[in-house]
């Protein structure tokens, strides 16, 4: 910019997820003249996190490979606190960003506060206002808020959380997901979904893999599942399996060989968007899903007790169904046979971005670090964005 010096933005990446949702943040800083953008990842998810930044064409800069076998959480937090405030001391950066609501997005915050570095959190004030449900993200999101300089909210909802923990309305911005922008960069790929599928059939596709789910919960699902399988025979499941010991040998065993239940090997992302696009509905517990679906005008079935992406349900797009056998078989069966309940779940808007969530997060950093008035390009996303400059 004119003979001045880059900011140095350092983001902190630790698991598929968070690299599905920094990847539009991470491309756009690395067009910005105004920026040098360094990329740390962790490795929460070592296979999964390497196929993300492959798909994307991005390469890492630092790579702590955090994880060790069997690790507590008390210990995979101390070590990423460490190694992280390792690396920021080194790299020396303006500022930080991570995303979501991971251990590493913990650390990441906290050795920021510490060396008096300001933090950015990406989608944040998600809350179910539950601090152990779902754990530890609950806890680790309402930590990482009080610790940022900015906050990147995808809803009005959000930013709202933020302000009832009494956070600085100056510092909150409603920019929409990244989620969304990634959605939209990776629809235009094509890219095959690698399972043989009966075109003639209705899809459903299911992810289930969080730690709320283990244990009765994946046994309840893979139920339902089975018994759906058997009770409607017009209808194919696609299940890509996460791969922790809770949940693969139990999918497994519960529904493994069944006809027309088709398990597989997570998918790359590019594969993960068009089996979505290709599905005729969504069973999971996942938070990202949640975004994705809806955009597409999939109806998502969701399998848990709370969510913290309430706008999605309040716009009838998405349903809490829980983790009872029943009631997923209640839920599912009312969208296999009831057109009008499915159409008005299918309505194809999601209300967690429009896929300019990166632009805009990109400009408020750079207004934040050239000291200027912090505003959005346009008019921001959701209705109300555009009270939200400083």
């Amino acid at each position: 910019m004119n003979g001045t010096p880059r900011k140095n933005v350092l983001c902190v990446v630790g698991t598929r997820p968070e690299a599905i949702k920094m990847m539009p943040i991470i491309k756009a800083l690395q067009t910005a003249p105004w920026a040098n953008c360094r990329i740390v990842v962790t490795a929460q998810h070592r296979e999964l996190l390497d196929q993300m930044f492959a798909f994307f064409d991005v390469e890492p800069h630092v790579d702590l490979n955090i994880m060790r076998a069997n690790q507590s959480l008390v210990g995979v937090t101390a070590r990423l606190l460490v190694e992280v405030a390792s690396v920021l001391e080194a790299e020396k950066p303006a500022m930080v960003l991570a995303q979501g609501d991971t251990t590493t997005v913990l650390a990441t915050a906290l050795a920021s506060f510490y060396l008096r570095i300001p933090f950015g959190h990406v989608e944040a004030g998600l809350r179910t206002h539950q601090l152990r449900s779902p754990f530890p993200e609950e806890g680790n999101r309402v930590l990482a808020s009080h610790l940022a300089a900015l906050h990147f909210a995808p809803t009005l909802a959000a930013r709202n959380n933020l302000l009832a923990e009494a956070l600085a309305p100056e510092t909150i911005f409603v920019t929409g997901n990244p989620v969304i922008d990634a959605l939209f960069m990776t629809l235009k790929r094509n890219e095959p979904i690698g399972v043989p599928l009966d075109p003639s059939r209705r899809m459903i596709l299911v992810t289930a893999h969080r730690r709320d789910s283990f244990g009765e919960p994946i046994r309840n699902i893979c139920r339902a599942i089975a018994t759906l399988s058997e009770r409607y025979g017009d209808v194919e499941f696609l299940w890509p399996v996460h791969p922790n010991p809770s949940v693969k040998p139990v999918v497994q065993s519960l529904v493994g060989g069944r006809p027309r239940v088709h398990l597989c090997q997570p998918l790359s992302y590019g594969s993960f968007v068009s089996a979505l696009q290709r599905s005729y509905l969504v069973l999971t517990d996942s938070g990202g899903v949640q975004e994705e679906a809806p955009a597409l005008g999939k109806p998502v079935l969701v399998m848990r007790e709370e969510s913290e992406r309430p706008e999605a349900i309040s716009a009838g797009v998405a349903r809490l169904v829980g983790c009872a056998e029943e009631d997923i078989l209640a839920e599912t069966s009312r969208l296999l046979d009831d057109g009008g309940a499915y159409a008005a779940m299918s309505i194809g808007a999601s209300p967690y971005g429009d896929g300019a969530a990166a632009r805009r997060i990109v400009e408020l950093l750079r207004c934040y670090l050239h000291d200027l008035k912090l505003q959005m390009e346009g008019q921001g996303f959701g209705a109300g964005a555009t009270e939200l400059a400083a």
